[in-house]
């Protein structure tokens, strides 16, 4: 038999005609279209024929996986590292601990790690299989046991619709050739009431970066002048490498603001709740759970006017900044059509 765990069986699906998959000798099988799809050191590979801008951005980053590992690297430190990102905490107080949550666009499968905890499930998809080795491998050498990994492309998952109580999705949709297109491809996976969590490369926010790779590229790429993340990994030449790839040679980049999120948003009938870092002028810090708390106001003037103070802050290392939404609760249709998982618990309050 496909060596698949039972839990994540029963979370995926078929990425051509979105049925359930079952576990033949040495494949995933669908028993609606016929496909078969393989299943290699325990990972699935769910994947369709790609088009080639697609493709192109899984073989970028099959030769540097990004983010990578520091050497010696355990999961206490993972831990320590995740915690002192104020975001990934809040992120981590927020979630449920038996919550199932979808890490789309993992990389090399640090946040989905730092994630894990308790009895939550964790399942990180991405597009390039190299990045989800090196994902199970850390997670084996860590002894994590409840994160599972897909390769599948985002704007085809391989995973079954409404099973999530939370969807992640950070530093990817800007870099796939429609990424509205991408983000209304992933919204329908989290449950009913579940949230969504969208991290972008802001436009605002993005501007300083864009100077610093208009040197390097003037330069032939040996000057990266007051970029502080190639700075702190000097001692790491594997982790620069992918940091440079990463940030300077990507083939594809999209920059967004708020509003136009917001629009993605309205079209999938996601219900806006907050941005990190927040557009409130004077809003307290968070407290534990906030993060998945609506904002106290949404007005336009002040969110532009946060956003272009983002390019003194979020601008050092890249200008992600990241909007969180819920996704509409079940409807007596959807009932009667079977739409969403069957287990309707509110895990997020």
């Amino acid at each position: 038999m496909a060596s698949v765990a039972p839990d994540l069986l029963a979370l995926l699906a078929c990425p051509a005609c979105g049925a359930p998959l079952r576990a033949h000798p040495a494949a995933l099988g669908c028993d609606h279209c016929g496909r078969s799809f393989e299943v290699r050191d325990g990972i699935p590979r769910l994947r369709r024929e790609l088009a080639p801008r697609v493709d192109e951005i899984g073989e970028f980053y099959s030769g540097a996986p990004f983010p990578g590992y520091p050497p010696r690297d355990s999961y206490a430190t993972l831990r320590a590292r995740g915690a002192r990102s104020e975001f990934a905490r809040l992120l981590d107080e927020a979630i449920a601990p038996d919550a199932k949550v979808l890490d789309v666009g993992c990389g090399t499968g640090q946040l989905s790690l730092f994630l894990a905890t308790g009895d939550r499930l964790v399942v990180g998809a991405d597009l390039t299989g190299a990045s989800l080795e090196l994902a199970a491998e850390a997670a084996r050498r860590f002894g994590v046991a409840r994160v599972r990994y897909v390769e599948t492309d985002l704007r085809a998952p391989g995973l079954r619709r409404g099973a999530f109580d939370v969807v992640t999705c950070s530093g990817v949709l800007h870099h796939t050739p429609d990424p509205a297109a991408s983000f209304r491809a992933i919204a329908p996976l989290a449950r009913p009431g579940g949230l969504i969590v969208v991290a972008v490369y802001n436009a605002y926010a993005r501007l300083p970066h864009r100077v610093r790779r208009a040197v390097a590229r003037v330069t032939g790429y040996r000057w990266f002048p007051l970029d502080p993340v190639l700075r702190d990994r000097s001692a790491e030449p594997a982790r620069r490498t992918a940091w440079l790839r990463d940030q300077y040679r990507h083939p594809q980049e999209h920059r967004h603001t708020l509003a136009e999120v917001q629009r993605w948003f309205d079209a999938s009938g996601i219900a806006y709740l907050r941005t990190y870092p927040s557009t409130i002028t004077g809003e307290p810090p968070l407290e534990r759970g906030g993060l998945f708390t609506p904002a106290v106001d949404d007005w336009s003037l002040e969110n532009v006017l946060h956003q272009l103070s983002w390019a003194f802050t979020l601008g050092r290392e890249g200008g992600l900044f990241v909007v969180i939404g819920r996704a509409p609760p079940r409807t007596d249709e959807a009932d009667r059509r079977g739409i969403g998982p069957c287990d309707n618990r509110s895990h997020m309050g």
